[in-house]
């Protein structure tokens, strides 16, 4: 068998479900360091080739953080990712002017 067969099949390109998201304000479902995370998804940018998702974690592992914070995600490692049926809001943490989105910024959630 060569390596040629041997490879794995490359991830799903999954960018559209966060997109979907940021447009429609619902949360993403996934697994993230071996835990079950529920994200609102704020923005979606690329840092050094790879692409990033901004989010909020609205729960781990079933329970709510103990304060809102504002995360970066490797879109990689959020597997398998799935579009939910729950609503969110813009975050006030959330800062579109950030300087680290600067030319990269693919999609970010609008204001109210």
């Amino acid at each position: 068998m060569s390596s040629e067969t041997r490879r794995a099949s490359p991830p799903p390109d999954t960018t559209p479900t966060v997109f979907e998201a940021i447009v429609k304000r619902l949360a993403l479902a996934a697994t993230y360091n071996r835990g079950e995370v529920m994200l609102a998804p704020h923005a979606i940018y690329t840092r050094h080739d790879e692409i990033y998702v901004d989010a909020v974690t609205i729960e781990r592992d079933g329970k709510p953080p103990r304060e809102e914070k504002l995360g970066a995600f490797k879109l990689a490692g959020l597997s398998p990712l799935r579009l939910t049926a729950r609503r969110f809001e813009r975050s006030a943490l959330f800062d579109e002017n950030d300087p680290k989105y600067a030319g990269v910024l693919l999609m970010a959630v609008e204001p109210a």
